[in-house]
């Protein structure tokens, strides 16, 4: 048996609506069947709606999902990016005026 039917029973909700949709639409002289048969279809176009709209939600969070996913892994690429360590040349440059500053001052202080 299977777990799920192809052909679920519409909700009471539906039918209900489907019957006041068909009641509003009645011709004078129309039969009780013909208006059953009427809301049947007018029943069976709600549930075809419903099942469309939600493929539709399904579509979209499966891409909302993968756009969260995509974010995510370029986030982690850039986060391994960012932990590159890289020497500045703003220290060397000190050092090295720091060295010259101490030789002009011995060779100045020798004269």
């Amino acid at each position: 048996m299977s777990r799920y039917k192809k052909h679920p029973k519409p909700s009471p909700e539906t039918r209900e609506e489907a019957m006041k949709i068909a009641r509003g639409t009645q011709r004078p002289g129309q039969t009780k069947e013909q208006t059953k048969l009427i809301a049947q279809g007018i029943q069976k176009g709600i549930d075809q709606y419903k099942r469309q709209q939600k493929a539709r939600a399904r579509e979209l969070d499966r891409q909302r999902s993968r756009q969260s996913r995509e974010k995510s892994r370029q986030a982690g690429t850039h986060e391994q990016e960012k932990t590159r360590y890289r020497q500045h040349r703003l220290p060397w440059l000190l050092l090295m005026i720091t060295w010259i500053g101490i030789v002009l001052y011995f060779i100045l202080a020798q004269q």
